[in-house]
């Protein structure tokens, strides 16, 4: 069964897309944690980072740079990356995403 981030990438469903390549897309989180909370979420439907194997080193990579990328444009002042792995962690979605929080002062430690 499809999750809502294959049926957002293949069109199914609507979402507002910020940014699109071969291997990602970024869209706006529709429950935000902060003024700024951006998904970058892998076309490739891994479960989870805990699902994810040596073959997906660069794909994890290309995460991180597309968050600065995004942070760049949406968060100049600062901002978080947070990746959710499994139900007690907080992931809602089995699919694999990095959460780019900006907007506000955060506390340490998270949660």
């Amino acid at each position: 069964m499809a999750t809502i981030f294959e049926k957002i990438a293949s069109g199914e469903i609507p979402g507002e897309i910020l940014h699109r390549d071969s291997h990602c897309f970024v869209l706006r989180d529709v429950e935000p944690r902060a003024p700024v909370h951006l998904l970058i979420v892998p076309l490739e439907p891994i479960r989870g980072l805990s699902a994810a194997g040596e073959g997906d080193r660069w794909l994890l990579g290309h995460l991180l740079l597309v968050a600065k990328k995004m942070a760049e444009k949406f968060a100049p002042g600062g901002f978080r990356v947070v990746v959710n792995d499994g139900k007690s962690a907080g992931q809602s979605v089995p699919h694999l995403h990095v959460h780019l929080l900006a907007g506000r002062d955060f506390s340490w430690p998270p949660g």
